[in-house]
C-alpha cells in the first residue's frame, strides 16, 4: 500500500504538464459556466437542468462542484487545489509572468481566512448568489480576478492569493486536516541529503516542506514527490494531525472560523430563509419603523450587486431585508460560537488547569461537524433542485441523519484520543467527552429545525 501510494505521487511529478493542461480544461469550464449565463435571460418556470445553460450551471456549482470539493477535501486532501482549481491555475500563471514583489506584511494577518469566509458569506446572502449568474459572475468572478491581480503583483509562480486571502482557503485548511492521505516528510533522509546537489523545488502554496507536519496547506500537487528522498505520499489516520498536531498548529483564528464561521455564520445563512424566527425579527423591526413613521428601510432597495434586485422576477431586497439579514446570520454566528465555546470551555477546565492552547485543541474535535454542517446546507440546494426536476427523495432524509450521525461520532473519536493527551484519568476524559457531546447536541439542534421543525 505504501509503495503504491508513493509510485502515486512520483508519477504525478513526472506527469506534470498532463496536469497543467487538465488544470486549463477545468479553466475553460468554469469562465464558461460562471460567465455565460450571467448575460442569457433569467430561466421561466420551464427551464430544466438540461435545457438550459443557466439552470446547468447552477447545479454544476451549488449542487456538486462546491459539497463534493468540501468533500474532497476530506478524502484526498487539498488535491482539488493543487489539480483541478481554476483560481490557483490562473494566480500562479500569473504569478509567472508578473511583477514578483514581495509579499507584504498585512497580508500575511492570520486572520484574512476567517474573515474573507465570513465577509464572503454575508455578501453571497445579500446577492443571493446561488439563485442568480450576475451574482454568481460578480462573487466567483470577483474572486477569481483578485487571485489573478494578486497573482501577477506578488511572489514568482506562487499562489500568494490561495495562501493569505482565498475566502475558503480556512474552510479546506481545517478539512484536510481529517484527510488519510498526505505528503510525508522523511526528516532522517532529509538530513541524509545534506550537501548533495539537488534541483530546487518550486511549492506554488510555499509551504516550507522540510518542516510540514499536516496536510492543511499542502495542495497535493506532487511536484515535492521524491524530494532529496525524503517526500512521499502516504497513507495515515484520518485523526493524526488533528489529535498529534492539533495543539501546535491550531490556534485563536483557525477556533474562530470554526465555531463562528463553519458552525455560526454559516448556519445563519442557511437557515434565515425557512426560519420563523428571522420572519419575526424582521416583522418586528418593520413594525418599530411604522410605529415611528420611519419608512424609507421598507420601500428602498441597492442596485442587484449590493442587494438583491430582480423586479421582472418579484425579488427584491430592501434595506430592511439586507439589513435583518445581516443581523440574523450574525446573531446565529454569535450565539453558536458562545454556546458551543462555553460547552468546549468547560471541556477543557475538566482535564485540568485551564490552558487556552488545550481549547483551542479540542475544538478542533468538531471539525467533522463543521464540515458535515456545510455539506449539508450546500447540499440542500442540491435537493431543491432535484426535486424540482421530479427525482424521488424518501433517501434524502436518512442520508442527512446518518451523515450527521458519523460526524458526531467521528468527532466524539477525536475529543476522546484529544483528552487522552492531556489527561491520563479516566474520569477527566469522560467529562471533557460531556462537554463536547453538549456542544454537538447544539450543532444538532440547528439542523433539525431546518430540517424538521420548520
Amino acid at each position: 500500500m505504501s509503495q503504491t501510494l508513493a509510485r502515486a505521487g512520483h508519477w504525478m511529478r513526472a506527469h506534470a504538464p498532463l496536469i497543467r493542461k487538465l488544470q486549463w480544461l477545468v479553466v475553460l469550464a468554469y469562465a464558461v459556466l460562471v460567465g455565460v449565463p450571467a448575460f442569457l435571460p433569467l430561466p421561466d418556470d420551464g427551464a430544466r437542468v438540461f435545457n438550459n445553460l443557466t439552470v446547468f450551471a447552477q447545479f454544476v456549482f451549488w449542487g456538486i462542484w462546491w459539497p463534493f470539493v468540501l468533500l474532497s477535501m476530506v478524502l484526498f486532501g487539498r488535491l482539488w487545489c493543487g489539480v483541478l482549481c481554476p483560481e490557483g491555475a490562473l494566480a500562479e500563471f500569473a504569478s509567472g509572468k508578473g511583477l514578483n514583489r514581495a509579499i507584504p506584511r498585512w497580508m500575511r494577518w492570520g486572520g484574512w481566512p476567517f474573515v474573507a469566509f465570513a465577509l464572503t458569506t454575508l455578501y453571497g446572502q445579500l446577492v443571493s448568489v446561488y439563485q442568480y449568474p450576475k451574482a454568481v459572475l460578480l462573487v466567483l468572478g470577483g474572486s477569481t480576478l483578485a487571485a489573478i491581480v494578486v497573482g501577477f503583483v506578488y511572489g514568482r509562480e506562487k499562489r500568494v492569493w490561495c495562501k493569505y486571502l482565498c475566502p475558503v482557503n480556512g474552510v479546506f485548511g481545517l478539512l484536510a486536516k481529517l484527510a488519510p492521505l498526505h505528503y510525508k516528510v522523511d526528516a532522517a533522509a532529509w538530513r541524509a541529503s545534506s550537501g548533495k546537489k539537488v534541483i530546487p523545488i518550486n511549492c506554488a502554496p510555499l509551504v516550507a516542506i522540510r518542516h510540514m507536519e499536516g496536510a492543511s496547506d499542502c495542495h497535493q500537487c506532487g511536484r515535492c514527490s521524491g524530494y532529496r528522498g525524503a517526500v512521499s505520499l502516504a497513507a495515515r489516520s484520518p485523526n493524526a494531525e488533528v489529535v498529534a498536531h492539533g495543539e501546535a498548529l491550531g490556534g485563536g483564528w483557525q477556533t474562530a472560523l470554526l465555531l463562528l464561521g463553519l458552525l455560526g455564520i454559516a448556519i445563519g445563512g442557511f437557515h434565515w430563509t425557512v426560519s420563523p424566527w428571522f420572519v419575526a425579527l424582521k416583522q418586528g423591526v418593520a413594525e418599530w419603523l411604522i410605529e415611528r413613521d420611519i419608512l424609507w428601510p421598507l420601500d428602498i432597495g441597492a442596485p442587484w450587486f449590493i442587494l438583491t434586485d430582480y423586479p421582472e422576477l418579484n425579488d427584491r431586497f430592501t434595506l430592511l431585508d439586507g439589513a435583518t439579514i445581516v443581523a440574523y446570520m450574525l446573531g446565529t454566528g454569535v450565539a453558536m460560537a458562545t454556546g458551543l465555546s462555553v460547552c468546549l470551555a468547560l471541556a477543557t477546565r475538566v482535564l485540568g488547569p485551564w490552558r487556552r492552547a488545550r481549547f483551542h485543541h479540542l475544538v478542533q474535535a468538531l471539525i467533522p461537524a463543521g464540515g458535515c454542517s456545510v455539506f449539508l446546507g450546500l447540499s440542500a440546494l442540491t435537493v431543491t433542485m432535484l426535486k424540482h426536476e421530479g427525482v424521488p427523495l424518501d433517501w434524502v432524509a436518512p442520508l442527512r441523519f446518518g451523515l450527521l450521525a458519523g460526524a458526531n461520532l467521528w468527532s466524539l473519536v477525536l475529543a476522546w484520543q484529544i483528552a487522552a493527551r492531556h489527561s491520563r484519568a479516566t474520569a477527566r476524559r469522560l467529562g471533557a467527552l460531556a462537554g463536547v457531546a453538549l456542544a454537538l447536541a447544539l450543532v444538532d439542534l440547528a439542523w433539525w429545525l431546518m430540517f424538521v421543525a420548520w
